[in-house]
């Protein structure tokens, strides 16, 4: 039944009854349907409850959509050209309200009869004391048991709508779909998941969401529809894993002699309980003769880096290389010039790759490189071009990785030949739990999820646009006392011009209140050099206020920076926001954000700066941002891109994600191949999904 039932959802449009090739041209343009299939996973966005008709009377300013039946009065053509436009009046035995359509007038006249019952279906609008209802659905009133539903409403567009292919219209497609394929729709989960998980059948499920009988059917059909979404996405993840585990040798990193002497001679600060819980877990995994595919989360300031330069040395106690790669040539000349005085410390010799190292440099680098006397690297994607080699790279550790493509991390393990190099990918910015599941599957995760003794908790304040003035005279007493401050402006998307002008007028607007401090500016239309020597002035402490418009670097290390004043606060996110707040807070004394807002702001926004005055912890402020943004925009990058999902929400359906992933786990764990009988249905519909180009359950970074 399987192959029978993928073989006809792969069918084409054009042979669905009511499509044709004309309108299967149509449906592929507008909506990108091609198939049986597509048009079968093309949900109702919303639902529509006709199981009710109201009295006319019962209309009010904060109805939002009403159902009602009556006689049709009055039909009459109104305007003329561009004005022009259809009137009816609807009445009951309790009221009229007047029906209009400014659109597709010709289709609509010569369905309206004067006299008849019409059940009617819209949002009444009020205009001038009077209720009307532009464009409203309407069918002939047959019987009062005829509606007993909730009505699927689906997304069309207005060549669809000329050519009759409306929500009624699609829905008509729908149904005819379902009576081509409502047998042969086979199950994909196993009988112990749906029983243990209480689940419907598939079909019932795909009938129960494009014609749901009741709420509860619906509610159903989509908890099963989005736990069979998210079980596939985790068990395509597990798969792969199971495969790096089973398949791809690591270089074992047994001798500690190094790391050891670090950790017990030069270590300028004691490891928190989780940095020493992180460096046992990576150590387990380079131990194991398994290639390590690792996550790194932590906060910003929580002591990655130090994990960091602890796990290179285990490489170079085991005869292997290792480099560290990050975004910006600006965030790589930071961690180098960080772990640089600790590798001098032990005589390890360290070496800087970015695209402003000169020619000369290279050239005497890049055959010591290739030779294995240069154990230690750092650098941005210079790392990754072809004339870099090395003798023996046993451990990339890739910082921020969500801003480097798989094709450039696939090239750093290329240049390995023998075994695959051991991979710690960081972050700084704190992912919820769910998205941490769907995004990063098939890594293991650890967490940094305690900050180094001696921190002040950075205090953060809101304040409206009349509080400047004060605002100015604390930013002034700080760098009297020899401190730095940060001033950032929000990016107006799309508009460079608007950006410079807002910054230069904060310029302007700063020199005149702070007259004695000295600025760095930093805004889009500087070259990559001047950015970096602004930064590098703001970092020798030769100016005071750091004034930009582009986020300043995550990871950019300024200890004396005490202030960091966001303007236009609400133009964040609560992710963007806390990621900026961390600049500041980086050495021994108290630090502070000010976050300053117009006093008008949305409800969300109101959330958004309430929640940061009220916490420091990263990890809750990402499940709040999440739950008011959706997964879209962590960060300020565009991660929605990463996993596409039709309608599991990773915000809202938490406890979901976590059932679909144990169900993976349990699965493979009894059956890592998927050949048992019992397991043939799951995996025929991997295969079936991998072998359609359309359709994509999730594309994984």
């Amino acid at each position: 039944m399987e192959k029978q039932s993928s073989t006809i959802l792969l069918r084409s449009l054009a042979y669905l009854k009511g499509v044709g090739e004309s309108r299967a041209k149509l449906l592929a343009e507008e909506l990108e349907l091609y198939t049986f299939a597509d048009l079968l996973s093309f949900f109702p966005f919303r639902y529509e409850d006709r199981t009710k008709c109201h009295n006319i009377s019962e209309i009010t300013e904060d109805s939002l959509y009403v159902q009602l039946k009556g006689r049709l009065r009055n039909i009459q053509s109104m305007g003329e050209g561009g004005k022009k436009r259809l009137e009816a009046t609807l009445e009951d035995q309790t009221g009229q309200v007047k029906l209009i359509w400014f659109q597709s007038i010709h289709f609509v006249r010569p369905r309206l009869k004067e006299g008849v019952d019409y059940l009617v279906f819209g949002k009444p609008n009020m205009f001038s004391r009077h209720f009307s209802i532009p464009h409203p659905d309407f069918e002939l009133f047959v019987s009062s048991d005829k509606q007993a539903a909730l009505t699927p409403i689906y997304h069309s567009t207005e060549k669809l709508r000329a050519n009759f292919l409306d929500s009624k219209g699609l829905t008509k497609l729908v149904r005819n779909l379902f009576e081509v394929i409502s047998t042969q729709i086979a199950e994909n989960l196993t009988a112990s998941i749906l029983g243990k998980y209480e689940l419907m059948p598939r079909i019932e499920a795909l009938q129960g969401i494009h014609f749901p009988s009741t709420a509860s059917v619906l509610h159903r059909s989509l908890r099963r529809l989005k736990f069979e979404e998210l079980f596939f996405v985790q068990l395509k993840l597990l798969r792969l894993r199971h495969v790096r585990l089973s398949k791809h040798a690591g270089l074992p990193f047994t001798k500690l002699q190094i790391h050891n002497k670090f950790f017990h001679d030069h270590l300028a600060f004691p490891l928190t309980n989780a940095q020493k819980r992180v460096i046992r877990e990576i150590y387990t995994d380079l131990n194991s003769g398994k290639q390590m595919n690792r996550l790194l989360q932590g906060d910003v300031g929580s002591g990655k880096t130090v994990v960091a330069f602890m796990c290179m040395l285990m490489a170079i106690d085991n005869e292997a290389q290792a480099c560290l790669m990050a975004p910006t040539e600006v965030l790589a000349e930071q961690h180098f010039k960080g772990l640089q005085p600790m590798a001098e410390k032990l005589g390890l010799e360290m070496a800087l790759l970015t695209g402003s190292t000169k020619r000369s440099e290279r050239n005497k680098m890049l055959p010591r490189l290739a030779e294995g006397s240069i154990k230690l690297i750092v650098g941005t994607h210079a790392l990754i071009e072809d004339e870099v080699q090395f003798q023996n790279l046993g451990l990339c550790i890739i910082d921020e990785q969500h801003r480097f493509g798989v094709a450039q991390r696939a090239k750093l393990w290329q240049k390995q030949p023998r075994l695959f190099p051991h991979v710690l990918v960081m972050t700084a910015t704190p992912i919820p739990r769910t998205l941490a599941m769907t995004l990063y599957g098939d890594l293991d995760v650890s967490v940094i999820d305690e900050m180094p003794a001696g921190r002040k908790p950075i205090q953060t304040v809101h304040r409206y646009e009349n509080n400047r003035a004060k605002i100015y005279a604390f930013l002034e007493s700080q760098i009297q006392q020899g401190y730095q401050a940060y001033v950032i402006y929000p990016l107006i998307e799309e508009s460079e011009t608007l950006n410079y002008k807002s910054l230069m007028a904060g310029v302007e607007n700063i020199q005149q209140h702070i007259p004695t401090a000295s600025l760095s500016v930093l805004h889009g239309k500087m070259s990559s050099k001047e950015k970096e020597q602004s930064m590098a002035a703001f970092a020798a402490n030769q100016t005071q206020i750091m004034v930009a418009t582009t986020v300043v670097e995550v990871g950019v290390n300024v200890p004396n920076a005490n202030v960091i004043l966001i303007e236009n606060a609400d133009r964040f996110g609560l992710s963007q926001l806390h990621q900026l707040r961390g600049r500041v807070g980086r050495g021994q004394t108290q630090s502070y954000c000010i976050l300053l807002t117009e006093y008008n702001l949305s409800q969300d926004a109101r959330q958004r700066l309430k929640a940061m005055t009220e916490t420091t912890d990263g990890f809750k402020l990402s499940e709040l941002d999440l739950k008011l943004r959706g997964p879209g925009a962590l960060d300020g990058t565009q991660q929605s891109g990463v996993v596409e999902l039709k309608l599991a929400n990773l915000a809202k359906d938490g406890e979901i994600v976590q059932q679909s992933r144990m169900a993976a786990i349990q699965l493979l764990e009894d059956d890592p191949t998927l050949v048992k009988s019992e397991h043939k249905q799951v995996f025929d519909f991997l295969q079936n999904e991998q072998q359609n180009p359309q359709k994509q359950w999730g594309r994984v970074s």
